[in-house]
Parts: C-alpha cells; structure tokens; sequence
C-alpha cells in the first residue's frame, strides 16, 4: 500500500499522521468502504504539495502511518483504533483519519476528546441503535455525544422522525444546505471534524454508500473545513467507496489537504 501523496515527514517529526481504518461491516445500501484509504491515497496523487494561500508544504507537515486493518468485532475494532489514534495525540500528532464506514469516527473522538463534534454530513447519524446495532455507521452522532458536550450537523437533509425528535435537544445543532454559506462556528473550545462524503451531492461525489440529492457543493465542502480546522484537535474523512470514477476520492484527499493547511496556518 502507497503512502498519502506528499505524506513524506518522518513520523517523529510530523505534525499530522495519516492513519487508515478500512471498517465495512454496517454499511446498508452500497458496501465497499474497506476500499475508502486506498481510493484516497491513489486519487491524491495528482494534487501538488504546496499551497500558495498559506504558503505550505504539505511534505514538511504530515507523515502516514499506514491502515489498521479491520476485523468485524468491532467494538475491540474502535478501541484498538482508540488506541493507535491517541498515541499520535500524546505525541503531538494530529490525526488523520481516512475511512472506512463512517462508525470509525467513534474512535477518533474518545481518542481526542473534544468539546464538540462537527461533521459534514447527509444524514443526521442520531439513532441509538440501528437494526439493533448500536455500532452501525447510522448512530455516529449519538456515540459521539457520549464524549463531546454538542455536535453541530453541517449540510444534513434526511433522517428518521426519532432522529429528528433528538435533534431538537440542546446539544445538536443541525444546520441546513441551504444555510451552511452563512454558518458561523458558535463555540469556542475544541472540535473534532468528521467530513462524511456523502455530505456532497452526489452529483459530485457518487461513490459513497447511501447517497443523497440536494447535497453540498465542493467549494462548500472546502469552506467549512477551512473555517472549523483552527479549532480542531482530530480528522476524518469516511464512506468513500469504488463506485465511481474517483470523484468521491478525489474530493476526500483534498479536503484532507485543506484541513492541514487550514489548521496548519490557524
């Protein structure tokens, strides 16, 4: 397996690691998202290392550690993600986390413990357990609000009545399509960003699981991230799948771009 493009800083030097979690056990609709980090690493290749607007080397910034690969206990699966994930965290690393089902973002939450859990997503992720699964990729929100205080939702435009009912509570914030170019973070503590792919419209990103029209465009995409990286102590991106041409993957390895350069200058 290659390495992230550009990903070339030694790991003990790095600001950022790179660490893959090819978990595709939950998916409901089009599986394939054990495919999601090597997808992204080979569509990457392309992109060039240095970025004029903050006058970054992506090379000189992020070292990748390769993939944990997964096994379909998952539970044990997360904490040894945990694990792994937390130990860049106590070496001063970033992490960066390429999926795999969106579920391996528990993982990166209990690993760096934020305030608040942002996530660009279609769909609101806030079922308790789904087909009796309470690991399955559709109650991400709900696990991570055992470990952070709020989430905030960006781009969501389905989901159940009962998640609808929950997000009525206090600690959710669901902000609309329409309305992300105007969103503005309201807190000031740390954040975890989770970028679900199937937050674009899959007009622009068709390989991802469960897709969903009326979706965000890519230089949306790009402005959240940049706009909640200064806050952010973790990464993700997740539920690229092989079911296009490499535009979902595409899309993926530059926001992961984005957000270093993004945190980076912050």
């Amino acid at each position: 397996m290659a390495g992230f493009p550009g990903a070339d800083a030694d790991l003990c030097d790095a600001a950022y690691a790179v660490v893959g979690a090819p978990l595709d056990v939950s998916t409901t609709f089009r599986p394939g998202a054990r495919f999601g980090p090597d997808r992204i690493r080979r569509f990457a290749r392309p992109f060039d290392g240095y970025d004029r607007r903050t006058d970054r080397h992506f090379g000189e910034l992020v070292a990748d550690d390769g993939d944990l690969p997964a096994w379909d206990e998952v539970a044990e699966y997360l904490r040894f993600l945990e694990g792994e994930l937390g130990d860049h965290r106590a070496d001063g690393r970033i992490p960066l986390l390429l999926g795999g089902e969106h579920t391996v973002s528990v993982a990166g939450v209990r690993a760096t413990e934020p305030e608040v859990y942002v996530c660009l997503d279609a769909h609101l992720d806030l079922y308790d357990a789904y087909a009796g699964n309470e690991r399955s990729h559709a109650t991400v929100t709900r696990r991570a609000l055992e470990t952070a205080e709020n989430a905030v939702l960006l781009g969501v435009r389905t989901g159940s009545e009962a998640e609808w009912d929950r997000a009525m509570a206090a600690d959710v914030t669901v902000v609309a399509p329409e309305d992300v170019r105007s969103w503005e973070p309201a807190f000031d503590g740390s954040a975890y960003l989770s970028v679900d792919i199937d937050a674009a419209d899959p007009g622009f990103a068709p390989g991802t699981g469960t897709p969903a029209p009326f979706g965000l465009r890519p230089r949306e995409m790009r402005d959240l991230v940049r706009t909640v990286a200064p806050h952010a102590v973790g990464f993700d991106v997740v539920e690229v799948n092989d079911r296009d041409d490499g535009q979902a993957a595409a899309l993926a390895g530059k926001l992961l771009q984005e957000f270093v350069f993004s945190h980076a200058d912050g």
